[in-house]
């Protein structure tokens, strides 16, 4: 089994912002009125939940398949919980948006191309967290889905004692048609948060891998990792990411009994081509210590050339995202589980550990 970092996790734009409850707020080339005066309509009326604007600053992508960001810096004084998540924006005009919680961002500049397909231009390129400092990806969103809210009492941590100090957001913008006539954009993501303490606190785990699709072919696309720390985590919603290729995306809590038999409990199965918003998991049963969590995508292709992973929508992505809560604990150390994909690793490969593999199962509707 390979728990990787993703190392497919694409580039951003950034400029800075402060975190509603900040001294000052300035966001780029918005004018700073626009975004003190939603500040002060929140402040000056007492409500529970915040709804706070990521939004891109009005951007004018030039180049196709561009990857830019946006990152809210947090009060470091005090503890958020984010909520709900609130997408403005169309999948005419965002291929994707990513949502990152980063100990710092990749840069200090303001607005950047930070894609890895940025190759062609002399612009200034950075992830979407400095690589140093701790990075989680808090929300992901693409294909209109709608908006996302938590379970009661169920929040993501933010600013305070939290490693998450600064928020960013990632745009994909895969064509730019659009903004040939010199329109801008300004799609985002609207946080929804409290300052209310909470003691549920929410994670996502990013499963994926790497690899490539041979032409004219079906081929799996598979990783799993195994619960090494000593948590209970409650799953509550997946998601499922590939591009045009993908069929089926499926994602299992494998557990063993005393027989070393592995039993397969299926969290969430999809088409990744219908909206791919957080959809509640298909069984809300805990994971613990020493279960495995496995995902696979089944691809189909019929390009006369190899599909390799990679950013571009000529590429293909395999993910499933897993977003759960601890209650009185942290979060699992462990963000992300990635495998070097085909032709090297999958899950009936003898050094992967499983067995009873659901194959049928994991790749029908």
């Amino acid at each position: 089994m390979s728990c990787l970092r993703d190392k497919t996790i694409l580039l951003v734009l950034v400029m800075f912002v402060s975190f509603a409850g900040l001294l000052q707020l300035t966001y780029g080339l918005v004018s700073d009125e626009y975004y003190n005066s939603v500040y002060n309509a929140q402040t000056q009326r007492p409500q529970e939940v915040g709804r706070f604007p990521l939004l891109m600053p009005n951007v004018r992508p030039k180049t196709e398949e561009l990857y830019l960001c946006t990152p809210v810096k947090i009060d470091f004084t005090k503890s958020y919980h984010i909520v709900g998540y609130e997408p403005n924006a169309t999948m005419d005009t965002a291929h994707h948006m990513l949502v990152y919680g980063c100990g710092e961002p990749g840069t200090r500049h303001t607005v950047w191309n930070c894609g890895e397909m940025a190759t062609s231009t002399t612009e200034e390129t950075a992830s979407p967290c400095d690589a140093s400092s701790s990075s989680q990806i808090l929300y992901a969103w693409a294909r209109d889905a709608p908006k996302l809210e938590l379970p009661e009492g169920v929040g993501f941590r933010v600013g305070g004692n939290s490693p998450i100090k600064y928020i960013v957001l990632q745009v994909h913008y895969a064509s730019i048609k659009k903004f040939k006539d010199g329109s801008s954009d300004d799609s985002g993501v609207f946080l929804h948060y409290t300052e209310k303490p909470l003691n549920k606190l929410a994670g996502v785990l990013l499963m994926g891998t790497a690899g490539m699709i041979p032409p004219m072919s079906t081929e799996h696309m598979e990783t799993a990792c195994e619960i090494r720390e000593n948590k209970t985590i409650q799953p509550f919603a997946y998601r499922t990411h590939t591009h045009n290729l993908g069929k089926i995306v499926a994602g299992y809590r494998v557990r063993s009994d005393v027989r070393g038999v592995q039993h397969w409990t299926q969290l969430g199965k999809r088409n990744p081509l219908t909206p791919q918003m957080f959809y509640p998991v298909e069984n809300k049963d805990p994971i613990v210590r020493g279960d495995i969590i496995a995902a696979r995508c089944t691809m189909k292709s019929n390009r006369t050339r190899i599909t390799e992973v990679g950013a571009t929508n000529r590429d293909e992505m395999c993910n499933f995202y897993l977003m759960y809560y601890v209650e009185n604990d942290e979060p699992l150390q462990m963000k992300y589980c990635f495998s070097q994909g085909p032709p090297i690793y999958y899950w009936k490969n003898p050094d992967a550990g499983l067995n009873n593999i659901p194959h049928i199962d994991a790749s029908t509707l």
